[in-house]
């Protein structure tokens, strides 16, 4: 649970720094215009920090990480979500500095969001599983009391 805890906390750091980070990059090269580094700080905080409370939540109810994706998930997750974040700030920060990005950043963020999918696939199916077994579990506990 700790682990959960603190991936929470890191994300909640790392994205209002990242809102402290696009609005002094902005004024300091006093730009008006539309950027990827207005929206960075939701992400991270809606996809890190309240994703991972979530996780939290889950985890008291379904022991999370008992399950045999919990791990692959953890990582492939973050991993992939860490790629799209770091895309949006380079991206963001070339437009604030007038610089065209390329495709090729593109396709790198486009592997992000796949590897966040495939870590979302992770999660439900383990939590599909835990879900199963506490159900499974239960009604057996049930089926003991009344015998």
């Amino acid at each position: 649970m700790r682990k959960i805890y603190v991936t929470a906390d890191i994300y909640m750091i790392l994205g209002l720094l990242s809102g402290l980070y696009y609005r002094e990059f902005t004024k300091l090269n006093d730009f008006t215009g539309d950027t990827q580094l207005s929206v960075v700080h939701t992400h991270i905080l809606a996809l890190g920090m309240l994703f991972f409370l979530i996780v939290l939540a889950l985890e008291k109810l379904f022991t999370l990480t008992a399950g045999k994706l919990f791990t692959a998930f953890f990582w492939v997750y973050n991993a992939g979500l860490a790629l799209t974040v770091g895309l949006m700030i380079v991206r963001g920060s070339m437009t604030v500095l007038g610089h065209q990005p390329g495709a090729a950043l593109d396709g790198i963020s486009g592997l992000g969001h796949i590897t966040i999918t495939l870590g979302l696939i992770f999660f439900f199916i383990n939590l599909g599983k835990c879900v199963h077994a506490q159900e499974k579990a239960s009604s057996s506990e049930a089926h003991d009391v009344r015998r």
